[in-house]
């Protein structure tokens, strides 16, 4: 399962990496990959890296759980 976050995560990091290409050079590099945005296999590409940033989700809610388990839990002794 771990190979399969690792993969999702860099599929979600690439994917971020495209979308960051068409908002600076309005260059689409799936979209030129696949001879227009609305092929199958650029919606195949797009349908892939949002399953990909979903399950990278699971990567950040186990953190954020994890870190909550570890927090150091101060009890205060009772005033007598």
């Amino acid at each position: 399962m771990i190979n399969v976050r690792k993969l999702a995560l860099a599929i979600t990091i690439i994917g971020a990496l495209n979308w960051g290409v068409v908002g600076l050079f309005s260059f689409d590099v799936v979209a030129q990959f696949a001879n227009g945005y609305g092929k199958p296999l650029a919606r195949f590409f797009y349908v892939v890296v949002g399953v990909s940033g979903l399950t990278s989700l699971t990567i950040l809610f186990d953190y954020l759980k994890e870190r909550d388990e570890n927090k150091a839990i101060v009890i205060e002794p009772e005033k007598v």
